[in-house]
């Protein structure tokens, strides 16, 4: 054990970065140089209040205002929102794609991690950074700061954001889940993940050469499901996590908690042993007019196969 804690400690030391540690002028200069193509995807499911800000400051950050663009792709994958989310994201200079119109063959399942990876498909850069679409007060350098590894440094191969995530007023209380659920299976099956901040986040780039040898858990466990399965992958050493600040987003209510805690174990189960597994199911509580009513909802346990397996996306790189 002590072994273990003395690689994290050293991991912590060597792949633990700030977005300041890598000027944009530098980035651009390594970009330009390796011709590494980026592509950013937002997730969106009724976002229509956030969307088109985070879209902006990346097209006016990233894009259009540099005189060679950081990001060149933007991708805005609408997994049916029932608001104006597509028609603002549009307006402010996304490409937006629905989810089902990305591989029509295969019907999609609901779930965030369906849609990053039908992502895949629709997008075409070197590195691939996701954000989520809830965010507020973005700034570019969530971008910038979690590409800036992979365009530096070629043994990188995935990076996560680090970020405070205040639940409120109060610093640092975010991240319920994290600290309830993931953050104590990583420790205790996976410890040499044991030093990144927010293993759960949304914002993390990935080079395309690995995403596409990874299967995706179609729901809240692709976070996690990513992670441990880059690990056995590529090792500890192609990981590393940024610090980008603070991050402002919408908080869940605690029964949506609950549901995403599930998927995650589940998640983790699966990755443990293929057999012996729970019941993938989640009984929650609601007070009614005659007491307490049990609600039972499904815990996500579909996963999608390493998109290289996917005769479409095979297709399109041999044309």
């Amino acid at each position: 054990m002590l072994r273990v804690l003395d690689e994290v400690e050293r991991w912590l030391a060597d792949r633990s970065w700030s977005a300041a540690d890598r000027p944009l002028d530098q980035l651009l200069d390594r970009k330009r140089a390796a011709g590494t193509t980026v592509s950013v995807v937002l997730p969106a499911l009724d976002e229509e209040a956030t969307v088109g800000e985070i879209v902006g400051v990346i097209r006016r950050d990233l894009i259009d205002g540099l005189p060679v663009p950081l990001v060149d792709e933007l991708v805005v994958v609408d997994s049916g929102s029932t608001d104006r989310t597509a028609e603002v994201a549009a307006a402010a200079g996304a490409r937006v794609v629905h989810r089902d119109a990305i591989l029509p063959r295969i019907p999609a399942l609901p779930g965030k991690g369906e849609v990053l990876w039908r992502s895949l498909l629709a997008t075409t850069g070197d590195v691939v950074c996701f954000v989520d679409a809830d965010l507020r007060d973005f700034s570019a350098s969530f971008v910038s700061g979690i590409v800036g590894p992979l365009l530096t440094d070629p043994q990188v191969q995935f990076v996560k954001a680090m970020y405070d995530r205040p639940l409120a007023d109060a610093p640092g209380q975010g991240g319920r889940v994290t600290e309830l659920v993931a953050r104590p299976l990583l420790n205790l099956h996976w410890p040499q993940l044991a030093g990144f901040v927010q293993p759960l986040g949304g914002e993390y780039a990935v080079r395309r050469s690995l995403l596409e040898r990874l299967p995706f858990p179609v729901g809240y466990g692709v976070e996690l499901g990513l992670l441990v399965d880059a690990l056995h992958t590529v090792g500890l050493d192609a990981l590393a996590q940024v610090d980008v600040g603070v991050r402002l987003h919408r908080h869940q209510d605690g029964r949506a908690l609950g549901r995403m805690a599930a998927a995650i174990y589940r998640t983790a189960q699966v990755r443990l042993s293929r057999a012996h597994l729970v019941r993938p199911e989640l009984t929650q509580f609601e007070r009614g007019p005659d007491g307490f009513v049990p609600r039972t909802y499904a815990v996500d346990t579909e996963e999608r196969p390493p998109m290289a397996e996917i005769k479409e996306y095979a297709g399109r790189r041999v044309a």
